[in-house]
């Protein structure tokens, strides 16, 4: 082995193994220099649709000692053209030395990605997370996690047990709630939680209303498992529906405006009025939640994914002297003064890795664990009240037993899921709830 290369995994094993290890500097590059240390770090993809892409170019971008050196995806096509794109990048192409033997597919890539590199980017299909982030925290890598952890409580539970792992192994494991990285979101938050510039928080209103997403159409080769995978957004198994797939962004602001703790019950409604063509699967197009909070605090919570109505994503903030707009950084105090935020804006998404990667420099890797399976239980636990028309408590919601998706990953026709009926799906958290 090179003596570079011998250097180089021994600043990864230094910085992944022992927190708060010796410092270094913050002017990386400096650091380097003075040091002889290589502190390249190795960056895998997992996952090489629009988001994984994305994501891969964030992290190139967030650090010039960063380079791409494995690519994986179910779909050897995603994989090769994720890349393609990537070497075209005059910004960062030149750390895309992903050399042929390094492109894998299939279901099993994710091991041979994590494998080849210091840092993975985990944004497959979130049905798939748990299972690879366990393998990442096994084999001793740090980890971009991808939102939401899970689509089941099993998972969530698994995604948890990873992220203890993670901390006593001192990984770094960053979560894809962006908003948690946004300067202003960041600063109004501070305001309204450390300033108490609206008192104590009464209630909150979110919404993430939105208009529909892609679809793929079918090719006659494709087996029903390819389908569902390719068009992963409208299966739950797959994606967990839209409430957690995307909307949880929205769910995890409240969830940080109550101090990360968990709601103790929640009643919802939802169904499909719009996207009922059954090339759409069988996830719902609206949801409506009412959280309930141990303290008696509510939080009312909407989302839709339907074409040609009024789009709105937000969280109004009811406290008991003002409220607060969150994505619009506005707070207006009840004696009428006004503040809104205006300073830097640097992009959300490529802030994650930078300060991803800072931690892992400095030996004290971010470990956003807690956060993210908490948020991700929120949108589930929503779902779960919608799709079995039943008010649910938190603990029978989190400690179910019941896992979705198919027992093995096989390119075969598996069942089509039927929508789901309120009053007629049947859910462990439902049994619980009747018995």
């Amino acid at each position: 082995m090179a003596n570079s290369d011998q250097t180089r995994r021994d600043f990864i094993k230094t910085t992944g193994a022992t927190a708060g290890a010796a410092a270094f500097t913050s002017t990386l590059t400096a650091h380097a220099v003075h040091s002889g240390v290589d502190e390249t770090l190795r960056v895998g993809l997992i996952g090489c649709g629009g988001r994984g892409t994305g994501a891969a170019k964030d992290a190139l971008a967030a650090d010039p000692q960063a380079k791409l050196v494995a690519v994986g995806d179910t779909f050897c096509d995603r994989a090769e053209g994720c890349l393609k794109e990537l070497r075209l990048d005059e910004a960062f192409g030149s750390r895309v030395t992903v050399d042929e033997d390094h492109v894998f597919d299939d279901f099993d890539n994710y091991k041979k990605v994590t494998d080849a590199c210091d840092v993975v980017i985990l944004t497959t299909p979130p049905h798939f997370r748990p299972l690879h982030l366990a393998y990442a925290v096994k084999q001793g890598k740090h980890a971009f996690v991808e939102k939401p952890v899970a689509v089941d409580a099993p998972g969530v539970r698994s995604v948890l047990e990873s992220c203890r792992l993670a901390k006593e192994k001192s990984l770094a494991v960053v979560s894809g709630l962006c908003w948690r990285y946004d300067s202003g979101v960041r600063e109004t938050m501070r305001r309204i939680l450390e300033e108490k510039a609206i008192g104590d928080i009464v209630a909150i209103e979110s919404s993430y209303n939105a208009g529909t997403l892609w679809h793929r159409k079918p090719d006659p080769s494709w087996s029903r498992m390819e389908y569902q995978v390719r068009n992963w957004l409208y299966y739950t198994w797959l994606s967990g529906d839209h409430i957690m797939e995307q909307a949880v962004h929205s769910l995890d602001k409240t969830a940080w405006l109550m101090g990360d703790t968990h709601p103790v019950r929640a009643m919802a409604m939802g169904g499909r009025q719009q996207r009922t063509d059954p090339k759409y699967g069988h996830i719902y197009d609206h949801f409506t939640v009412f959280y309930e909070y141990p303290t008696g605090q509510r939080v009312y919570f909407t989302c839709r994914q339907q074409d040609k109505t009024t789009n709105h994503v937000d969280e109004t903030v009811l406290g008991t002297a003002g409220q607060a707009e969150i994505l619009r950084h506005r707070i207006v105090g009840s004696d009428g003064k006004k503040w809104r935020y205006r300073g830097p804006k640097p992009s959300m998404y490529r802030v994650e890795h930078q300060e991803m990667f800072q931690s892992i420099r400095d030996g004290k890797p971010i470990n956003n664990g807690h956060y993210m399976c908490n948020s991700t239980m929120i949108g589930l636990m929503g779902r779960m009240a919608a799709y079995s028309g039943k008010t649910l408590t938190w603990d029978e919601c989190f400690n179910s037993p019941e896992r979705l998706g198919p027992s093995e990953y096989a390119w075969t026709d598996v069942p089509e899921p039927e929508v789901a009926i309120p009053g007629r799906q049947k859910s462990e958290a439902a049994e619980v709830a009747a018995t």
